[in-house]
């Protein structure tokens, strides 16, 4: 599995933009077929610590370990690494001259190796599965913001990764296109992939993690339970940050 039995860790890891510290000596373990959730406020650096672990940006101090191989020490090839660790942002990024069956057939037919019919064969079911199988021949424009986003989960699917890394997927959704997608992520816990997930939709948090981190600053301040975090937390800067989530009716 790798250092110490954890699927993925993260030891010591820190980010710079030139002064700017965004992630300082972060230490975080997942297990496999778990689902964290990274919650905080906007600029805590849950988008980048997601970066760091697909490679997305280099890390500056530290090392993260995925599936037994450290993928920091620069000599990972990152293509076969993305095979393996999936990550969906809040822009769709769907390709809008595709359909939507061409553009969740792509990667295993280019990345994957598959042939055209087993690559079809494999998204279909997908679609399927997010319920938008009579979408296929519909190109993205074609789509509400909701449905894009379910296209760019399955899209992520289609690789058949081990983890699977999901940043603000709902923040550009309108308010009632979020439980769809929501839903989807829901269904994804209930046969085991293993997620980290940076989210403000704290509800969401608290039903589907096992662990719930709390970034403040580049910093993990706070982790364990949802419950216990949502419920009883121990650092005052967790409890002030959920007293605005309670305030604003989020929570």
């Amino acid at each position: 599995m790798n250092a110490n039995g954890h699927f993925v860790a993260l030891e010591g890891v820190t980010k710079r933009f030139g002064d700017l510290e965004v992630l300082r000596r972060v230490n975080l373990t997942v297990e496999e077929h778990n689902v964290v959730c990274l919650i905080g406020a906007s600029g805590s650096g849950k988008s980048t610590l997601l970066r760091c672990i697909n490679l997305l940006e280099k890390v500056d101090e530290g090392r993260i370990v995925v599936d037994g191989e450290e993928i920091t020490n620069g000599q990972v090839d990152v293509n076969a690494l993305r095979r393996k660790i999936g990550i969906v942002f809040q822009a769709y990024n769907l390709f809008p001259h595709m359909t939507v069956l061409q553009n969740v057939s792509l990667a295993p037919r280019k990345v994957r190796g598959l042939d055209r019919e087993t690559s079809r064969e494999v998204a279909m079911e997908l679609l399927r599965r997010i319920g938008l199988e009579d979408k296929a021949n519909e190109f993205p424009d074609r789509l509400s913001g909701g449905q894009q986003q379910r296209v760019a989960i399955a899209r992520a699917l289609a690789m058949n990764p081990r983890l699977l890394l999901l940043d603000e997927i709902t923040s550009a959704l309108d308010p009632q296109l979020v439980s769809e997608v929501l839903n989807l992520v829901r269904s994804l816990t209930e046969v085991g992939m293993t997620m980290i997930i940076a989210t403000h939709e704290m509800t969401f948090a608290r039903e589907v993690s096992d662990r719930v981190c709390f970034l403040d600053g580049g910093v993990i301040y706070e982790q364990g339970p949802p419950e216990q975090i949502f419920s009883n937390p121990s650092e005052p800067r967790t409890r002030e940050f959920l007293a605005r989530i309670i305030e604003a009716g989020r929570l």
